[in-house]
């Protein structure tokens, strides 16, 4: 079955994206140009711009559409600063976040996933993106950044995370428990920092940050 991506990708963005609130001009250019195909397996790129999760193996999954929309859109990315990704994935996002912003760091935990998505973001010639493999959890970067964007939620808030922002940065993560979660952007201040809700959404977990299990007689 030979699909037009191109059209398909247009769909997309006028039937998912942009009714869902997604209106910043730069956000709806990369993700209407970057071909999403390109970041998925052979046997799923039928669905790469169909409304759903894609799974990527080792229990992650690629967010729907109008999710990563919105997480753009939330941190707004600007082409002078630095971008820390946690939780590389298939690399979409990566790209997207690379397209928007002068450099990105992202790190993920499956040496598999990584190296995948660093050959997508070569192909399609993206070259201020740095994937690393490690654990974040027991990470630290040396440094700091403009824009944390967290691709798996945690249970709760990090606050080591929040200081790897610099002054006036933000981070875009999603924590509590399934199946109500919130998507909040961290801002960075002065003072410590603020919390700006965005929505209610569900999305699978970092590795290592879902909640204990409650116990129960």
């Amino acid at each position: 079955m030979n699909i037009d991506f191109a059209r398909t990708r247009e769909t997309m963005v006028e039937q998912q994206v942009r009714p869902w609130d997604v209106l910043d001009v730069r956000v709806l250019d990369t993700i209407g140009k970057l071909p999403r195909e390109a970041f998925v397996a052979d046997d799923l790129r039928n669905l790469a711009y169909a409304d759903v999760e894609l799974p990527l193996g080792h229990g992650q999954v690629m967010m729907k559409p109008v999710l990563e929309g919105r997480l753009l859109q939330s941190l707004q990315p600007q082409a002078h600063e630095s971008v820390l990704e946690i939780g590389t994935g298939s690399g979409y996002l990566t790209a997207c976040l690379g397209q928007l912003a002068r450099e990105v760091i992202s790190i993920e935990l499956h040496a598999d996933l990584a190296d995948a998505a660093q050959a997508r973001l070569a192909a399609q010639a993206i070259g201020n993106v740095q994937v690393r493999c490690a654990d974040v959890l027991s990470w630290n970067p040396g440094r700091s950044f403009d824009v944390i964007c967290v691709t798996g939620a945690m249970d709760s808030l990090p606050a080591r995370f929040v200081e790897w922002l610099n002054p006036n940065g933000r981070m875009f993560i999603v924590h509590g428990q399934s199946p109500v979660m919130d998507a909040v952007l961290v801002h960075r201040t002065v003072n410590g920092s603020r919390i700006e809700t965005l929505f209610e959404t569900d999305l699978s977990y970092l590795a290592g940050a879902a909640p204990a299990p409650a116990f129960t007689l």
